[in-house]
């Protein structure tokens, strides 16, 4: 038997009908026995709504109003009365089972399933499960309109019966035309064998890189509550199919969750009702929802590790992630920590520690629960004391801990310098620092401006642009600030640009445009301001060199008095030269620096973004020594022998060098490794040669 189900909402109606997260309102059935033709009673029941402010197309077409619905009974209790309506018709007409069939999905999977699980009650077992009369009809006549065009009226006028509305209340007419349409398809031999499925649980479950996954059929949700889970994004995508480990939640660079997350349906009919769900609220936040691809999904959620694999293997599982471990934590003090009252599956092989590639610990680990019971029982010790640290717990998924490891895993032990094999040649260009006003700033660019809509934006004056003399201005979180610098050929052409673009719009916004010197806008991207007051000079409260972006700068460098005695400034700075000198001089080996030689930059101010502005890439040219060397020996060390170098992490912010070599004393450093990168003056490689006498650089 067939159950035929109709309903409406106080919103949207036809192909938008749930998209607007509005509640049901009306539901209207019939019982269809399909092997005697015959049909029970037809049953018309209103629904009261939470919220009874109905649209303007709801009270046109149905007819609605607030006051009839406000004697309604809610949905609860109009689903009970269904089930029990539906039972006593299946009696009469001698049946026990029935499945039921609805026009089109929308109904049971962006209507009944969202709503009833917002107000958290479960709906029956033949709710996840039903038949879609549009594509069965269209299985039945072929030379019908595609599925995603038809309509209950499509339908009945393709067959040749009645279709005036007029005649029935609303929902009495769709229903009994459906019920004719399927009498219709009978008589064509139609049988109804492959019902729509709603899955009732979301499964968890390992993704390789190996895998292929389709685009069609992913979506990027934004917007979500940090502690969601992989059950909350299901949750809110409830009635749609998510494939088997389909969630994955991005993290952001220190591996914390970043609200977006990445949901893979099992076709592209499932993620096109995903995208209908744009804006629907997950508590009081609204979620956007956004196409994605499969090559996202599986830079986040896809893994090569066979340890990982092997862990994720066992399905069903329930992820915790622990955060804050010592590093000496074992698996026997991790089981201590969570106790009998939350027993991990598999004991030792339900925990996985995530380590660098040399093996040392992260202080994160993963832990298998085999029910809801025994995680909730972990994430009540959730920042409870394990030797002299506080742990963190929170929900995981499988996608996380694919992320976790794939982020540790691919961290290079000490990050290596690029060997200079082939010597790199500074650019001919370099940045004006003069008084001329060659230069203009834009002010105010939309955050999403590229080069390329700045370029746009000029127009003609492109060609008047010098090579390479875009400069996208970031602030200190590395975001666009919506200013930039661009160094004109001469002081006319960019007069002439401040006076055609000021004020011009790009995009939805106005950008400003002044005329400016070089000089001015080197103090801006070193972290000064440019304002109608004049300059300000960067704030930095240490003397501030130029960092290391700007070598190319010909200004002069405040050195602090102590570093000086160790460095000659060529070792920082290139020094000016002439023409004739250019021409004559060998071409400048180019060495790209080290954290240290950062030590002056200031941080806090603003810095063009290296992408689109080729004349800011950092180099420190060599000393004339280094040049001298490496023309004359074929094997010149750049770097110290394995070994020689250590790493240090977990320094606190304000570490200064002093308390850095007072950490070594007692080992000796060995500077003759360095000779051939920076030049030592004799007085700092005596100081630098002397064992266990340190001085702060």
């Amino acid at each position: 038997s067939l159950v035929v189900l109709f309903g409406a909402t106080a919103g949207a109606y036809g192909a938008k009908l749930g998209s607007d997260e509005r509640e049901l309102i009306l539901l209207v059935w019939q019982v269809v026995d399909l092997h005697s033709k015959k049909v029970g009673t037809l049953h018309k029941s209103l629904v009261k709504a939470d919220n009874l402010d109905l649209s303007d197309q709801c009270r046109e077409v149905s007819g609605l109003t607030p006051e009839g619905l406000g004697k309604a009974e809610p949905l609860d209790r109009v689903l009970q009365q269904f089930s029990q309506l539906v039972s006593s018709d299946l009696k009469v007409l001698g049946r026990s089972s029935y499945t039921l069939c609805s026009d089109g999905q929308l109904l049971i999977r962006q209507v009944l399933h969202p709503e009833t699980s917002k107000k958290n009650f479960l709906l029956s077992d033949c709710f996840y499960s039903f038949y879609d009369l549009r594509k069965e009809f269209h299985t039945c006549y072929p030379s019908s309109a595609a599925v995603k065009d038809q309509t209950i009226k499509t339908m009945a006028e393709y067959l040749g019966l009645g279709t005036d509305e007029a005649e029935e209340d609303f929902g009495v007419w769709q229903v009994k035309t459906m019920v004719a349409i399927i009498f219709s398809m009978l008589s064509e031999d139609h049988v109804f064998t492959e019902p729509e499925t709603v899955k009732h649980k979301y499964e968890t479950g390992p993704c390789s890189k190996s895998e292929t996954v389709d685009s069609e059929t992913v979506i990027r949700a934004r917007g979500l509550p940090w502690q969601s889970s992989d059950q909350d994004i299901a949750r809110f995508f409830k009635g749609l199919n998510i494939a088997k480990g389909g969630v994955a939640l991005c993290l952001n660079s220190q591996g914390r969750r970043n609200g977006e997350a990445l949901v893979r349906f099992i076709n592209s009919e499932q993620r096109d009702l995903a995208l209908e769900r744009h804006k629907h609220h997950m508590g009081s936040r609204y979620i956007e929802v956004y196409k994605a691809t499969g090559e996202e999904f599986l830079k986040i959620a896809g893994g090569t590790s066979n340890e990982v694999a092997q862990f994720l293997s066992k399905e069903n599982q329930v992820i915790i992630r622990m955060r804050g471990l010592p590093f000496t934590a074992t698996q026997e003090d991790v089981l201590g920590f969570l106790g009998p009252e939350c027993p991990v599956t598999g004991g030792k092989e339900g925990l996985l520690f995530v380590k660098y590639p040399d093996g040392r610990p992260t202080g994160d680990a993963f832990v298998l629960f085999s029910c809801e019971e025994y995680a909730q029982n972990a994430l009540k010790k959730h920042k409870e004391i394990l030797g002299k640290r506080y742990i963190e717990l929170f929900r995981s998924t499988a996608a996380e801990v694919q992320q976790v490891l794939n982020r540790y895993m691919s961290t290079p032990l000490i990050p290596t310098l690029p060997t200079p094999i082939i010597p790199v040649i500074p650019p001919p260009y370099t940045i004006a620092t003069g008084s001329i006003r060659d230069c203009v700033r834009l002010r105010g660019l939309p955050y999403t401006a590229g080069i390329d809509d700045i370029l746009e934006f000029m127009g003609d004056a492109t060609g008047d642009i010098k090579p390479h003399g875009v400069h996208m201005v970031l602030n200190q979180q590395g975001r666009p600030s919506g200013d930039a610098f661009i160094q004109m050929k001469s002081a006319d052409k960019a007069f002439m640009v401040a006076q055609k673009c000021h004020k011009k719009m790009m995009k939805d916004r106005y950008v400003e445009v002044f005329q400016c010197s070089g000089e001015e806008m080197n103090f801006v991207l070193m972290g000064g301001t440019l304002n109608r007051s004049g300059l300000s000079p960067p704030p930095c409260k240490l003397p501030c060199l130029s960092p290391p972006a700007y070598a190319a700068f010909q200004t002069a460098a405040v050195i602090p008095a102590e570093a000086a005695a160790l460095y000659q400034p060529q070792a920082l700075l290139p020094t000016t030269r002439t023409a004739q000198a250019s021409a004559a001089a060998p071409p400048t080996v180019t060495y790209y620096p080290a954290q240290a030689a950062q030590l002056y930059m200031n941080y806090t101010a603003y810095y063009p973004s290296p992408p689109v502005s080729p004349t800011t890439v950092g180099y420190l040219a060599a000393p004339p020594g280094a040049v001298a060397a490496a023309a004359t020996a074929t094997h010149t060390p750049i770097l110290p022998q394995p070994g020689a170098l250590v790493r240090m992490q977990g320094l606190p912010y304000n570490t200064g060098m002093k308390e850095i070599l007072s950490f070594f004393q007692g080992y000796q450093y060995a500077p003759d490794d360095y000779n051939g990168l920076i030049q030592l003056s004799d007085q700092a490689r005596s100081v630098l040669q002397a064992p266990k006498e340190w001085v702060c650089l």
